[in-house]
């Protein structure tokens, strides 16, 4: 067993997070010798010899042997389902199948867990809220496609993504002119806290088309730019890269006092605007002026580096003046991508990627 150093429950070996907390639990090569003998199942089949040999041996000195055999029966007592596999194969299975059916499936890696666990045991997903209502939630968007689909609309699903680009989840989208999504939707939303209840709106317009509207959400929905296509900036405007949130500012003079007393400051000539790290809800923290020829951000290379932020790439992204005059944010083939925060209604097409709260969202129409 392994006891939780923050909570103090005692977990499997084989769990990597705390069923109690969901703490991810300390790792060692202690654990390896003891993962064997965890599953039930695996028991019985090396037990199974030793009861075999009394029957085929032709020496019936053997029988009495059975009790040295009695001691293992009592250490996998807890696990009732060792002795009806000795004494009779076929009724293995029966068990087997309440066990599967009783067990809750985790919605982010699909690990069985025990109905009473708070969080999965295999990647910490919390396991509370796809306890009760949820699960009749994700049941309905199944169900829809086997109904007739609306005349004219495109069906349309949301794929949850991990960090490593695999699937964690779908959505399909009811057929209705607008959708709402968010902590309330259930589903592949269920589980993350930093998604308001009412997140964001997808709208179909006319020719097929889909549209995304942001609710007033507290951490908002941000749209992945393709690379090496500049998106526009104005004052205001935040992107992110890797774990960092980044807010285009106007560089302007903080003005006279209330005497009419100018205030010192250093010269703003020759910049564009300032780059602010995103620190918590209307507070920044270090800021970056950008000169008339642009920065470019990066983990190692650049003009500003993020050199803690595994997540951002070496060489990430670009701001800079295009032909026009104004202000444009450039991908400039960044491995995790950067996001832009939409402002207003959005159209987007089908394959776009977005990120809100903490699960990034594939859009297939």
């Amino acid at each position: 067993m392994i006891t939780c150093s923050k909570c103090g429950k005692e977990n499997q070996d084989h769990y990597k997070f705390c069923l109690g907390c969901g703490a991810e639990l300390p790792r060692g090569a202690a654990a390896k010798p003891f993962a064997p003998q965890t599953p039930s199942r695996g028991v019985p089949a090396q037990a199974a010899p030793p009861a075999a040999r009394p029957s085929g041996s032709p020496l019936g000195a053997t029988a009495p042997v059975a009790p040295p055999i009695a001691p293992p029966a009592p250490v996998a007592a807890p696990p009732p389902a060792p002795a009806p596999v000795a004494a009779a194969p076929a009724a293995a299975p029966r068990p087997a199948a309440p066990a599967a059916a009783a067990t809750v499936p985790c919605p982010q890696c699909g690990h069985p867990n025990i109905p009473g666990n708070r969080f999965c045991a295999s990647c910490g997903y919390n396991l509370s809220a796809v306890s009760g209502p949820p699960p009749a939630v994700a049941a309905a968007p199944a169900a829809a496609p086997v109904g007739p689909p609306v005349a004219g609309v495109v069906p349309i699903t949301l794929t949850a993504l991990r960090a490593d680009g695999s699937e964690a989840g779908s959505y399909r989208m009811p057929d209705a002119p607008t959708v709402s999504v968010g902590r309330d939707t259930g589903a592949i939303f269920a589980g993350d806290s930093y998604l308001s209840p009412r997140h964001a709106t997808f709208t179909r317009r006319a020719g097929n088309q889909l549209a995304i509207r942001d609710e007033g959400s507290l951490n908002g929905v941000y749209l992945k730019l393709r690379p090496n296509d500049p998106q526009l900036l104005e004052f205001g405007d935040s992107f992110r890269i890797g774990q960092e949130i980044i807010r285009y500012e106007e560089l302007k003079g903080a003005g006279k006092s209330p005497d009419g007393v100018e205030r010192f400051g250093s010269p703003a000539r020759g910049y564009i605007g300032r780059l602010a790290l995103v620190i918590g809800r209307d507070t920044t923290g270090n800021a970056f002026p950008i000169p008339e020829r642009g920065v470019h951000c990066g983990r190692e290379r650049g003009d500003i580096l993020f050199s803690e932020d595994g997540y951002v790439s070496g060489l990430h992204c670009r701001v800079a003046r295009g032909a026009d005059g104004r202000v444009y944010l450039t991908d400039i083939g960044s491995s995790n991508g950067t996001f832009v925060r939409l402002r207003a209604e959005r159209a987007i097409v089908n394959g776009d990627i977005l990120l809100m709260g903490q699960q990034l969202f594939r859009v297939d129409f």
